[in-house]
């Protein structure tokens, strides 16, 4: 089945971090399965949220906070695709804070 589902994941990459970690998160971006670009300043994969399928990222209080829109397998490996890219990059472990990463 190819049912396109929301999907929200919070991680532990803080707002307030410096200036060459966000550089470094934007390069995570770009290596990332489906990256199409910025538009109006947010972040997107595979389409914008005028599209069936999309991922967009923002930054907020609680960290990065990303939301989809896509099939539960898809989601599930790009997401994890994704924290093992930062985690490697960023030189910190990537995760969600409700799993114990902080």
């Amino acid at each position: 089945m190819n049912n396109i589902n929301s999907h929200n994941c919070n991680l532990n990459v803080s707002y307030d971090l410096p200036d060459e970690i966000w550089a470094k998160v934007s390069k995570v971006y770009e290596r990332m399965p489906g990256w199409i670009g910025y538009k109006s300043g947010i972040p997107y994969w595979f389409g914008t949220d005028e599209d069936d399928v999309f991922i967009e990222t923002s930054v907020e209080p609680s960290g990065l906070s990303f939301y989809a829109q896509m099939n539960n397998d898809d989601w599930t490996s790009w997401i994890a695709t994704f924290k093992l890219e930062a985690s490697k990059i960023l030189g910190f472990d990537v995760g969600e804070p409700e799993d114990g990463y902080m």
